[in-house]
């Protein structure tokens, strides 16, 4: 029997219900943006990876004020987070060369928020064949890249936005 070991996923399985904080709050205001996977930094967003990926180059587009409500945001807020969306599908397509993308927000514990209280955006590069049968055989998703070769060559990608 072959195991596939995906440590990081465990991870959040453990603690997703320990901790208090938000975590788009208190990681933009670390000076540690490579530990905390942070791409790229905006005026009033920011561009990080989810630590727990569905698919290799997951990425979150956050504003930096505490909220679940995008009409809290003002109009200068929802412009760069749209904007934000736009560069960082660009940058994706660049770097890890998808066949399509899945983007949008999960509002609610319902709807699938894992991060209910702060909204953020998720961008879901796809390629062919990327779902089979360990999801659902083997409760595992298999990433065929590791985190930090992502996040070094996003931010390479991003830098030269600036």
């Amino acid at each position: 029997m072959n195991i596939l070991w995906a440590p990081w996923r465990m991870e959040y399985i453990e603690n997703a219900d320990e901790y208090d904080g938000c975590i788009f709050c208190e990681k933009p205001k670390e000076d540690r943006d490579e530990e905390n996977l942070i791409v790229y930094r905006g005026k009033t967003a920011f561009v990080m990876m989810n630590r727990y990926p569905y698919n290799n180059g997951h990425l979150m587009v956050v504003p930096y004020q505490h909220t679940d409500e995008l009409n809290a945001l003002s109009r200068e807020q929802k412009i760069e987070l749209f904007d934000l969306l736009i560069l960082s599908k660009e940058k994706l397509i660049k770097v890890m060369k998808p066949q399509g993308f899945n983007i949008g927000m999960n509002i609610g514990r319902i709807a699938g928020a894992g991060i209910v209280d702060h909204l953020h955006f998720h961008i879901v590069p796809r390629w062919s064949g990327d779902t089979n049968f360990m999801p659902i055989v083997g409760h595992t998703k298999v990433v065929s890249e590791g985190l930090v070769e992502t996040l070094k060559k996003l931010r390479k990608a991003f830098q030269n936005s600036s």
